[in-house]
């Protein structure tokens, strides 16, 4: 009942926050992480009053599953950007791209964090920039998938973000497990190297191997239905058993097997947009049926973000230099490598910005990162402070870049006047 409760006031909290903010022009997502902040554990639930917001952490915990098979159907879709035909016009460039610009932000905030390190070393530790260092290299594809999707964003730069941003994710997974095997080397004394290079290997291994025996299953038995209805229901139903196999791990020695579930669900989706000749329009449909889903997803998000953090000068001093190094590697990695493969200027120009959110593969990562003990504290306020930022402003920015781009084109008046003429016909019936 609780449950059920806090489900549908999240997302009528989220959609009327849209309503809210749309004088503003604001993207959803942005709405949609405010909505959550409101009626979460710091506003709302303060009053502890049941029903109108989330009282505690735990509260907004008992939805983590809601954001798990949520950030399955986001990693899906994103596979439908790896349709061959698509890589050889843009593979190579969002390869190049896709991994310098991880390594130039985890390079920038590194040099950034040891001089405020030389300044305060008694408040920031080498284990603990080189750990940040490595967490810089996450972006949230969950945001600009919806950002792309609200405003049916389309072009050249469109056609490499959502690969790129995919392909983020694995270049994370290694440089995050091997700047975390130094770290944790650096404050135990003792060098691992099964856990600093070959579980990240492992783990990217099999995660795209379970993915790929997946999108093929599910293309076979795509076969065994005629009706569209039974074809949705079947695919929506495989993401949900992909990303219930992706949270599941096992030892085998000294070796840890895991899946990241954005890894799995990404190539559920590759191979089955590659293998099956409906892909494209099964794909259309789970999209409108998610949309409700990933609304859930961002208020949630919202809602689990800790203002707490602001209370220790010291977490926002350091957060503000992360942000601040972070943007600015992406940023010129992007328009760097961008130049390197001879993309358009207008890519060079705004691709970076469009990387900047930060949101789940990052606070997975300074999950992780409380192995550290103590030192693993400031490693995660210092994320989710910059969670926070990036997540109300990452939206806008990226909404911006696509426009100036041409990505996002403005409305045509024809629209605007059919428009206009539905709702004078509709408000004309309402008054007869």
């Amino acid at each position: 009942m609780s449950t059920l409760l806090s489900v549908s006031i999240a997302l009528l909290a989220g959609l009327l926050m849209t309503r809210a903010f749309k004088p503003f022009k604001l993207p959803s997502v942005t709405a949609y992480l405010i909505a959550g902040v409101l009626i979460g554990p710091y506003c709302l639930g303060r009053l502890g009053i049941d029903g109108l917001g989330f009282n505690t952490a735990e509260a907004v915990s008992k939805l983590a599953l809601i954001s798990e098979v949520a950030l399955g159907f986001i990693a899906f879709s994103i596979g439908n950007e790896f349709r061959l035909s698509d890589l050889k016009k843009t593979g190579k460039q969002a390869l190049v791209i896709g991994i310098l610009q991880a390594l130039t932000a985890t390079v920038f905030v590194d040099l950034a964090l040891l001089a405020v390190h030389m300044i305060m070393p008694d408040k920031l530790t080498v284990p603990q920039l080189l750990t940040l260092g490595a967490i810089a290299t996450a972006t949230a594809p969950a945001a600009t998938l919806m950002v792309v999707r609200q405003y049916k964003a389309k072009g050249p730069l469109t056609n490499l973000l959502l690969p790129i941003v995919a392909l983020d994710d694995a270049v994370g997974l290694i440089v995050f497990a091997v700047c975390f095997g130094i770290a944790r080397t650096l404050i135990e004394g003792s060098v691992d190297l099964v856990s600093i290079i070959l579980n990240p290997l492992i783990e990217i291994i099999c995660s795209l191997a379970l993915g790929a025996v997946m999108g093929w299953i599910l293309t076979q038995l795509e076969k065994m239905f005629n009706s569209n209805t039974n074809r949705l229901n079947l695919a929506i139903g495989f993401v949900f058993l992909t990303a219930a196999l992706s949270m599941r791990d096992f030892h085998i020695g000294a070796v840890h097997i895991s899946f990241s579930s954005l890894l799995v669900c990404m190539m559920l989706g590759t191979v089955f947009c590659n293998v099956c000749p409906l892909s494209h329009d099964l794909m259309e449909k789970t999209d409108k049926w998610t949309s409700p889903l990933f609304a859930l997803f961002f208020v949630i998000s919202g809602a689990e973000l800790e203002l707490g953090v602001f209370a220790d000068m010291a977490i926002v001093f350091v957060g503000i230099v992360y942000i601040i190094f972070r943007s600015l590697g992406k940023y010129f990695g992007t328009f760097a490598s961008a130049k390197m493969v001879k993309c358009e200027p207008n890519i060079c120009k705004y691709l970076g910005i469009t990387l900047l959110p930060q949101a789940g593969v990052a606070l997975g990562m300074c999950a992780t990162a409380m192995q550290l003990g103590a030192q693993g504290n400031l490693i995660r306020n210092i994320t989710l402070f910059a969670v926070l930022i990036y997540e109300l402003v990452g939206p806008l920015l990226t909404r911006q870049a696509l426009m100036a781009a041409g990505d996002i084109k403005p409305m045509s008046d024809e629209v605007k006047m059919r428009r206009q003429t539905k709702l004078e016909m509709a408000n004309k019936n309402n008054e007869q």
